[in-house]
């Protein structure tokens, strides 16, 4: 009790902290005026957010801040990463640690309105998962009454596991984690049958494995899990930059334009659509207090939404995701960016 009064407090102390980053000047001013963007990311996600021996940040997640530093500041490399974990995260946005959070966090009803977070959109539909050893014998999660379930606190996926195995009359010991790094441990040293997560998060945990192979991802999928980047309540401009920086992501998919030959079409392209996105007509950067070719960068630095996907977690990495839910919506999925006009 005493731990749940601290973290409120704590909370609390740092939504009022958000509130006066938010009065004292716009977003935008302050990332421009320290000439860096300060992104929250996960503490070590492979696939996600991940840092090498040099301290070199790459990922899915990763991606999203350099298009965004790209497109504010001009310099996808002027972008610091800020290692967060599941119960810091939302304070190190509040409290203005971070300027962004970009960290596989689902939009939820208490985060977007008890919180005082807006959700830029959503950037990977996800569900939540099960991860067991092959020597488990188990291949259904409704095989898992009595488990021992490593799960991570202050997340979504807690309250989600609580919620299935009350529906299915089953009962689970939890072996509480604050970090993926440390469900990994706790996993592969036999504290835990099962760690639950993301089954996105599950399946880069999985190839991080030295034999994978002996490892399953149970088929049920117990949750809807929205994940996408996050900012402050109280700063609309700020939050429509981090919102169309994804849409032009998405959009850039769409329209056929890559890394590779987005010079070409902004010089070539004879879609309206494309060349609004790329600036070579109208100013819609003006709206939003950046230039005209902000979403240009945004998409040079590292690709479209395509070209990220199949580089950090798609079918050709060790994650080995497939694009599924997260296709274009001509494609069957959900994506869908907003048109630029």
């Amino acid at each position: 009790m005493r731990k749940s009064v601290f973290f409120s407090v704590a909370a609390a102390t740092a939504l009022v902290a958000g509130a006066s980053v938010a009065a004292e000047g716009d977003t935008l001013a302050q990332v421009k005026s320290r000439g860096e963007l300060l992104c929250g990311v996960n503490t070590g996600l492979v696939g996600f957010a991940s840092p090498d021996a040099n301290g070199n940040w790459t990922g899915f997640d990763v991606a999203f801040c350099k298009a965004l530093g790209a497109a504010v500041l001009g310099d996808s490399s002027k972008v610091k990463f800020v290692p967060l974990t599941g119960q810091t995260r939302f304070t190190g946005l509040s409290s203005g640690e971070v300027d962004v959070l970009s960290r596989n966090s689902t939009w939820t009803f208490s985060r977007d309105t008890d919180l005082k977070l807006d959700f830029a959109g959503v950037n990977y539909y996800d569900g939540q998962g099960f991860l067991v050893p092959k020597s488990l014998g188990v291949s259904s999660a409704k095989e898992l009454d009595g488990a021992t379930i490593c799960i991570q606190t202050g997340t979504t996926t807690e309250l989600n596991l609580a919620d299935y195995f009350k529906a299915n009359n089953m009962e689970y010991r939890p072996v509480n984690i604050d970090s993926n790094a440390e469900g990994e441990q706790q996993y592969m040293a036999g504290a835990c049958d099962s760690y639950t997560t993301d089954a996105s998060g599950l399946a880069a945990t999985r190839a991080a494995f030295a034999n994978p192979d002996q490892h399953v991802i149970l088929p049920e999928i117990i949750s809807k899990e929205p994940l996408g980047p996050i900012v402050r309540h109280g700063d609309n401009n700020w939050g429509d930059i981090v919102r169309w920086t994804l849409f032009a992501l998405i959009a850039a998919e769409e329209y056929g334009v890559t890394s590779a030959n987005i010079e070409e079409l902004a010089k070539s392209s004879q879609n309206p659509e494309v060349q609004r996105l790329l600036g070579t007509t109208d100013d819609l950067g003006a709206m939003i207090g950046l230039d005209k070719e902000w979403a240009k960068r945004a998409i040079a630095a590292s690709g479209n939404y395509g070209e990220i996907f199949a580089a950090t977690i798609g079918e050709q990495t060790p994650i080995g995701l497939p694009r599924g839910l997260n296709a274009q919506w001509t494609q069957g999925g959900l994506l869908y960016a907003m048109p630029f006009r």
